[in-house]
């Protein structure tokens, strides 16, 4: 368990942050970047699950959670002063991710058309995370073409903004009430 004595330490005053390793980079960098998307991302599922309760809220809750892992994993590059024993998402992380996106397509309506952000509150939101998501992945590529980093991390954000576009529709009533983009609708 993390304690926190102190929320500020000057560290980062002069635009550097220390990753999980211990090595100082600049806040700008790119897996910086990557781990604060992911941060983002965990908020934004937050506001979502404002709006959802039972077995939504639940997952979105282990989401949460795993989001804290990815973060972990990515704050710490392998091979740092303090890699050994990092955490680190994990196969089964992503294999959850595929049962619950596999369980909710088997209620989903068949897809007609591209579907707008919207319909709930809820749905909304998800939209948006799903977004966040992908940008976290393009982050999390482009620092894989420069160092090292764990591929199931890779596979659990491109699962997860799957499972997020399908928990949208889930809470749409699943998939009736989505908004269906019209292609030239006000040409």
């Amino acid at each position: 368990m993390v304690t926190l004595s102190k929320i500020y330490t000057r560290g980062g005053d002069a635009g550097e942050t220390s990753l999980g390793s211990g090595d100082r980079v600049k806040k700008h960098n790119v897996r910086v970047a990557a781990y604060g998307t992911t941060d983002e991302l965990n908020a934004v599922i937050g506001i979502a699950r404002l709006h959802t309760t039972g077995d939504v809220d639940a997952m979105l809750a282990r989401i949460q959670n795993d989001l804290f892992d990815l973060g972990a994993d990515l704050c710490t590059p392998d091979g740092g002063n303090r890699s050994d024993g990092a955490l680190r998402i994990v196969e089964a992380q992503v294999d959850r991710l595929e049962t619950e996106i596999d369980a909710m397509n088997d209620d989903l309506e068949t897809l007609k058309s591209f579907i707008l952000p919207g319909g709930s509150a809820a749905a909304s939101y998800l939209h948006l995370a799903r977004t966040v998501s992908r940008r976290a992945e393009r982050l999390m590529t482009e620092l894989a073409e420069v160092e090292d980093i764990n591929p199931a991390a890779l596979k659990y954000i491109n699962r997860l903004s799957d499972h997020l576009f399908q928990l949208s529709r889930k809470v749409n009533d699943n998939g009736a009430t989505d908004v269906l983009w019209v292609p030239g609708q006000h040409r």
